[in-house]
């Protein structure tokens, strides 16, 4: 972590050593790539609190996804949870090191100040897949959100939507901080997103569920679900009868046990929904005035070649890659691949829903036909909304960013992006005006145009209507 003057940019000398804090310090051997800060750290109470990523499905024995906080102005430790050392408040003795293959903090993580309380929602321990291989301990926090008080370092209590994951369903979506309605009046939620298409409401204090099945029910966790029914033989798909064919093939061979299926072991396997969610690292926006939240989502399968065979050689690809054909690369599962949704805060409904992003970047052999058809498209990055009832969001693979109408869900404006925009934006003001700020940079793993660019909107003032 590196401590800049906002200023001016120089270094702030007094923050650990010359302005810079090594987080891998008490770790052990850590191989060079392995540990990576993924996301910014959250500032509470005078405490910098941040995790790491670990290449954690390489070994068992991967670094220690150790959470730790520091001073955010002398940059020293305050403290250190290892979870499987849960008496030791700070670095380990010398010659000891954090325990190793621990879950990871991938995201963000959220800051309660008034409660003091920093939560964290993790992901699967090392190496990721085949939960045999996870002792007690590790599964214990694994998938799980956390909630830790800052002042000690210690969980105040935690929260596991994943039970015994053997699909690598990490816990990495932001999240969102809302007043709840309840029966008895607004109470301090937490929503609680997820890679399996569900999403929690937990009360921020107690990790309490607080949503009522039904007048008088027992209260449950979740609110609200993405999750439909399996995927059958119709659903695939193909531009030609050979494609439709090589797809329903691949079909019949795999294994399918829906979102919790692991990884094939010498056969094939399809688990939906795909690594990518669900809801993946954007979050969910909400309006808490008009009580209404907004989630894009994804809506596609991962496929897993095993073994040798005919299904291996149709499709030999990385799981992470999509599921889609050996020879045009589009998708084996018929559109849409993603979409928008609105849902009402208080009880779960959807208002609205449909699909989300053109077919510009969709096309056979990996080509970008710019096509304007509305298909409904992979995408990564979250939403924002204005007081005024206005939704901007990127995200999508076709390069587009948009303004899109809250109570709606009508498409008002889009602006082409110089690069993909899986990112969420930001809303401003100064000096009376308005500005939208996005960040267009490109993802791997959707196959955007990469760049660098950050591109500011200014919205009209009265002059200019």
């Amino acid at each position: 972590m590196i401590a800049v003057d906002a200023a001016s940019g120089a270094a702030c000398r007094g923050f650990g050593n010359n302005g810079q804090v090594d987080i891998t310090v008490g770790m052990g051997a850590v191989v060079a790539g392995d540990v990576s800060i993924s996301a910014p750290p959250a500032i509470v109470r005078g405490v910098i609190v941040t995790g790491h990523q670990v290449r954690s499905a390489q070994r068992q024995e991967a670094a220690s996804g150790v959470i730790q906080g520091f001073d955010v102005i002398t940059g020293k430790l305050r403290w250190a949870w290892d979870m499987q050392q849960p008496d030791r408040a700070g670095a380990p003795p010398l010659g000891q090191a954090y325990t190793r293959g621990t879950p990871t903090l991938l995201t963000t993580p959220t800051a309660d100040d008034a409660l003091g309380l920093v939560y964290v929602p993790l992901g699967s321990a090392a190496p990721g897949q085949g939960n045999g291989l996870h002792d007690a301990a590790r599964q214990r926090h694994a998938n799980a959100l956390v909630a830790i008080d800052v002042t000690t370092g210690k969980p105040a209590w935690s929260f596991q939507p994943v039970h015994n994951d053997g699909a690598d369903d990490d816990l990495r979506a932001q999240l969102t901080l809302v007043d709840y309605p309840t029966p008895a009046g607004k109470v301090p939620a937490i929503l609680l997103p997820t890679r399996q298409g569900d999403l929690y409401v937990l009360d921020r204090r107690s990790g309490a569920p607080l949503v009522a099945a039904e007048a008088g029910g027992a209260l449950r966790a979740r609110l609200h679900s993405l999750r439909r029914a399996t995927l059958t033989e119709r659903d695939m798909w193909g531009i030609t009868p050979i494609d439709q064919l090589a797809c329903r093939i691949q079909f019949r061979l795999a294994q399918q046990d829906g979102a919790s299926t692991p990884p094939g072991n010498g056969h094939a396997s399809i688990q939906y929904p795909g690594h990518n969610g669900g809801w993946d690292w954007g979050g969910v926006a909400v309006d808490p005035r008009r009580g209404v939240i907004v989630a894009n989502y994804n809506d596609m399968p991962d496929y897993a070649a095993g073994g040798e065979g005919l299904l291996a050689s149709l499709h030999p690809i990385n799981p992470a890659d999509g599921w889609r054909l050996p020879l045009t690369r589009l998708p084996c599962r018929q559109p849409p691949y993603g979409g928008i949704r609105a849902i009402d805060l208080r009880t779960g409904a959807t208002l609205w829903d449909r699909p989300f992003g053109r077919a510009r970047g969709l096309a056979p052999f990996g080509l970008r036909a710019g096509l304007p058809v509305e298909i409904g498209v992979p995408n990564q990055g979250g939403a924002v909304i204005t007081a005024s009832g206005l939704v901007f969001i990127a995200a999508t693979t076709d390069d587009l960013l948009r303004a899109i109408d809250l109570e709606t869900g009508r498409e008002l404006w889009r602006a082409e992006l110089p690069a993909g925009g899986q990112a969420t934006p930001m809303v401003h003001a100064h000096q009376g005006r308005h500005y939208l700020v996005v960040m267009a940079g490109g993802d791997h793993r959707l196959q955007t145009p990469k760049g660098d660019y950050l591109l500011a909107y200014a919205l009209p003032d009265k002059s200019e209507r």
